[in-house]
């Protein structure tokens, strides 16, 4: 069904088209009234926030705990005219710039996490002070143990400001910069690393490690080497730069396999110790990791716990507001009020098409409680609400013929009863009146008419049974070939009477198998031989065949609800029949059994009520043409009984072909 056509496109419809207007409406007057003061004020933010975020972290990184920052937090409040609060992980507060006694709540989300080990990376990258890069996670401020004394900072100095004037004498621009360590290097204005390598400016002593730096990493080597041996892989030995491998010394700054302390990023690379080995790209994943790793763990120790960042203002928002001005709130009131009204009008029309058909259809299921005989509604359309309307009709039409199917059973049973009863009756009246001798004969037609009505009787009760789902069966290994042999055997003499020719067939020459109870199926195939030799006139055939698999006449029938022989009929044991087929065919290998005739056919118009209780092919009421209606009815209940299938095809004119379809075991010589 289209979606335009369908009532959900419909609403659909209506509520983007008041979305539409609403946002549309919405976002011309924010545009109009707040984009700009939101653009400026964002700016001022963004970069007053990473400047704070930015000295805090510093501060983390520079100190083991947070004792003491209150006066740097209160310095930063007055600058940036924020509040600014810090607390722990937990929430608990180490800082707050809020001057009024009762501090406003903070905000369930955090600005910021502080934590020198782990940048976020965005912030540190709005801030002109800020030297960590979106690969750095670690603050190049966070030394630890890399903290040179007084002593070793004095040396290295002299050793600096020496290569630096000799660099200046040879014509190069040198600074000497310092790094959060205290280690000096020597910075070339121009970066010409050639023209420096023409030079007699020798920097080896400025470039070797001291006491301090090589016993910071001897641990973290240790600790790296800890973190590859508990991988299963080979310790590495790192330089000053942290680098590893066999060619360290053609890395650059820049190329760095982890971030380092920045004022390490200059310095050359120490010999490599080990011999020379090949590493591949997972074994530099793994050592880059491990490093990683260690350095935090070296770190830990020497820089402040992670903390949440709060920004906001002293009324405790987290973005400074600004106020509309009068003219602006009556515009915003006035949208809004006719977006509402819009609202209102299009879910008003909406709803009044959607209640009436819903309407009509309670009515309808009222009058239907009442027991009136129509209650139908109309089908308008081919939307939702329609489909439903015609559900709702061919469900009444369904339930109508049920309740005429339950009158009409009930009018059969009680005349099906009646006759072998009046029968009864009337040759005990006779008898007792003088009218009629007791001899064997008379006994005999007694007889016939009671085990007729107890053939009646078992039937009714085999078929409630089925019908409640208490029908014991008592499944067992069947030879099917053998079976139908008994059953045409049983069958012969009616055949004969008959001159109706019965035969039995078997694919193959190979007997199917069924796990069957052997009473039940007998009982159900006997329903249908006796059914096709009543409705086959002389001269006619009457075939039993029964083969394996998926293939051959079965599909014919379709396992479906399509009928037999032309017949409702009854069996040796006075069965008849009942409508459609059962369960779905199983899969697999299945056991199909087919009694065909040469009979009169269905036709087709009558096909599809053979299988129900007390349907005959002759209108007429009689036992003599008909049988009691109800032995293809046991058929069908009896091959559900067993997983299976009963269906039925027919030609008129030609005969038909009744299956049993059922759930088979492998086929056996």
């Amino acid at each position: 069904m289209p979606l335009r056509r369908s009532l959900l496109g419909r609403l659909l419809g209506v509520s983007a088209l008041v979305a539409a207007c609403s946002v549309a409406a919405t976002a011309w007057l924010a545009v109009q009234t707040t984009s700009g003061a939101i653009r400026q004020e964002q700016g001022r933010n963004l970069t007053a926030d990473a400047r704070i975020y930015d000295t805090l972290l510093g501060y983390a990184a520079q100190n083991p705990t947070w004792n003491g920052v209150d006066a740097t937090v209160r310095k930063l409040a007055e600058e940036s005219g924020r509040r600014i609060a810090l607390t722990t992980q937990s929430r608990q507060p180490l800082a707050d710039s809020a001057t009024a006694e009762v501090p406003p709540p903070l905000p369930p989300q955090a600005s910021a996490v502080v934590d020198p080990l782990s940048v976020d990376t965005v912030l540190a990258a709005r801030t002109t002070e800020g030297q960590g890069t979106a690969a750095d996670r670690i603050d190049p401020r966070a030394v630890g143990p890399f903290l040179l004394p007084a002593a070793e900072r004095t040396e290295l100095r002299q050793l600096a400001d020496r290569h630096a004037i000799c660099l200046n004498r040879s014509g190069i621009a040198a600074d000497v910069v310092v790094g959060p360590s205290g280690r000096p290097r020597v910075q070339v204005v121009g970066n010409s690393p050639e023209r420096v390598l023409s030079t007699k400016c020798e920097s080896f002593d400025l470039d070797a490690p001291t006491r301090t730096e090589h016993k910071a990493l001897d641990a973290l080597n240790g600790l790296a080497d800890a973190c590859l041996k508990r991988q299963g892989r080979e310790g590495v030995r790192l330089d000053q730069n942290l680098f590893w491998g066999e060619d360290v010394s053609a890395a650059r700054p820049g190329q760095l396999p982890y971030p380092v302390p920045s004022d390490a990023r200059a310095a050359r690379p120490a010999p490599v110790a080990e011999a020379p080995r090949e590493f591949t790209g997972e074994d530099d994943r793994a050592i880059a990791s491990c490093v990683g790793t260690a350095r935090s763990e070296q770190l830990g120790s020497y820089v402040a716990s992670p903390a949440l960042l709060f920004i906001g203002d002293e009324g405790g928002a987290t973005v400074p507001g600004f106020d509309l001005s009068p003219a602006n709130t009556a515009k915003i009131a006035g949208a809004a009020a006719l977006v509402l009204a819009l609202t209102v009008g299009a879910s008003v029309l909406a709803g009044a098409r959607l209640v009436r058909p819903l309407h009509a259809l309670t009515g309808a299921a009222q009058r239907m409680r009442d027991g009136e005989e129509s209650a139908s509604v109309p089908v308008s359309g081919d939307d939702e609400i329609a489909r439903l309307a015609a559900a709702f009709n061919d469900m009444s039409a369904h339930r109508a013929r049920l309740e005429e199917q339950r009158r009409a059973m009930v009018s059969d049973v009680a005349h099906e009863l009646r006759t072998p009863l009046s029968n009864i009756r009337g040759w005990l009246e006779a008898a007792q009146d003088g009218l009629a001798d007791p001899d064997p004969a008379f006994v005999s037609s007694l007889l016939e008419e009671a085990v007729q009505l107890q053939h009646i009787i078992d039937d009714l009760q085999d078929l409630a049974a089925a019908d409640a789902g208490v029908l014991r069966l008592h499944p067992e290994p069947v030879r099917v070939g053998e079976l139908l042999g008994q059953v045409a055997a049983a069958h012969q003499a009616r055949a004969d009477t008959a001159e109706v020719t019965l035969r039995v067939e078997t694919a193959d020459g190979r007997v199917p198998e069924v796990a069957a109870d052997p009473v039940r199926l007998r009982q159900a195939v006997g329903n249908l031989v006796s059914n096709a030799v009543r409705h086959t006139p002389p001269g006619g055939t009457v075939t039993l065949r029964a083969y394996g698999g998926g293939g051959g006449a079965d599909s014919r029938a379709g396992g479906g609800s399509d009928s037999g022989a032309g017949h409702g009929s009854d069996s040796p044991t006075g069965h008849g029949s009942e409508g459609g087929s059962g369960a779905d065919s199983p899969p697999g290998r299945d056991i199909v059994i087919e009694v065909a005739d040469t009979g009169t056919g269905i036709p087709a118009e009558d096909l599809p009520y053979v299988f129900d209780r007390f349907w005959r092919a002759e209108k007429s009421r009689s036992r003599r043409t008909g049988g009691s209606g109800l032995g293809l009815a046991i058929v069908r209940k009896l091959a559900e009984a067993h997983g299976g299938t009963a269906g039925a095809t027919s030609t008129e004119g030609e005969g038909s072909v009744f299956v049993i379809r059922l759930p088979g075991r492998a086929p056996t010589p």
